[in-house]
């Protein structure tokens, strides 16, 4: 496996942790407005499954002697970059609003610039580009069909509970 591959990987897992740097900060400034949280029962199901995403990106290319077809690869690394560009236009978008978890203020309007005024959920678009965008960079397809697969109940679950949390918030529709 090119070491290319594993810095990618490395350097993915390094933005899942920032997130949960903003998510920290952000949660504590939402909580200190009275920040309402739904959802908590999926959460650690969320973090398990983009856990074993990064970890599955790893072994399966190892273990199963994945080669690296750059006429699939090269394109994966875009969409994967472009993934993570459109993660980062969601966060500075939404400022303290964006977390990782499922927290609204009450008084809060509902955020309709950025991304926000073409898509009712762009965060998880990346999500799902990123699922399938990853693994394939290094020809990990198992790993590809199988966190979209299991993923694809838990973002429904997701969505379901964000849209729900935001109906609350004032002007909401």
């Amino acid at each position: 496996m090119p070491t290319a591959y594993l810095v990618l990987v490395g350097l993915v897992a390094a933005e899942r942790v920032a997130e949960l740097v903003v998510t920290r900060r952000n949660a504590a400034w939402s909580f200190a407005r009275g920040g309402v949280e739904t959802g908590r029962g999926h959460y650690p199901l969320m973090v398990a499954s983009h856990t074993a995403l990064l970890l599955a990106c790893v072994v399966e290319p190892l273990a199963l002697d994945r080669p690296f077809l750059p006429a699939l690869g090269w394109p994966m690394l875009v969409i994967v970059l472009l993934a993570q560009a459109l993660r980062w236009w969601c966060i500075a978008t939404l400022g303290h609003q964006w977390n990782t978890r499922v927290i609204v203020v009450p008084g809060l309007t509902l955020v309709r610039r950025g991304p926000y005024r073409l898509l009712r959920h762009p965060n998880y678009v990346a999500v799902v580009l990123e699922g399938v965008a990853l693994p394939l960079a290094h020809t990990a397809w198992l790993t590809a069909v199988l966190f979209t697969v299991l993923n694809a109940p838990l973002l429904a679950v997701r969505i379901r509970t964000e849209q729900r949390a935001l109906t609350s918030l004032a002007g909401a529709r």
